[in-house]
């Protein structure tokens, strides 16, 4: 009797969650546009119709201007795609991939400066002060700015986490 209505119940619980079959598509579809996706590889899956909520993050392809907060857990480091100096060449423009906030957060920034290289390392990690929360994994670029002591002249800049 237990077993039949357990049974019972996990079939009403299948069949009213569950999606159709045809209705599922990857994003690798290239027939389908991929806001029309429902099922990502080794992701999860939604019911067909159901929307993406929308972005929080900026969509104008600029990078985040991102300052140290210096309250993170367990900091890393992590690779800089590209340093640019400022027209004086008395501060560098660091861009990078990150991911979003309370979860990865800017911790410092330390540079080491020598008469032939700036070497540049950005240190992230989970912000302390965020206790239980959940972070979408998504990749957005983030920029900080860092002022050197000396202007940068020949010097070559050098990402310190390789």
């Amino acid at each position: 009797m237990i077993a039949t209505s357990i049974l019972a119940g996990s079939l009403l619980l299948a069949l009213g969650c569950g999606a159709e079959p045809s209705a599922t598509v990857t994003a690798a579809d290239p027939s389908r546009p991929v806001s029309q996706a429902t099922s990502v590889p080794g992701g999860p899956s939604e019911p067909a119709g159901h929307s993406v909520a929308p972005r929080s993050e900026p969509t104008s392809g600029a990078p985040k201007p991102t300052k140290p907060e210096g309250h993170t857990d367990n900091p890393r480091k992590v690779r800089w795609l590209k340093a640019k100096p400022s027209k004086d060449g008395r501060s560098l423009r660091i861009t990078w991939w990150s991911g979003v906030e309370p979860c990865n957060v800017l911790d410092r920034v330390t540079v080491r400066e020598t008469s032939k290289r700036v070497t540049v390392t950005l240190w992230e990690g989970p912000s302390s002060k965020a206790q239980n929360v959940a972070c979408i994994e998504i990749a957005i670029q983030k920029v900080t700015t860092v002022k050197l002591k000396k202007p940068l002249g020949a010097r070559k800049v050098v990402d310190g986490s390789r």
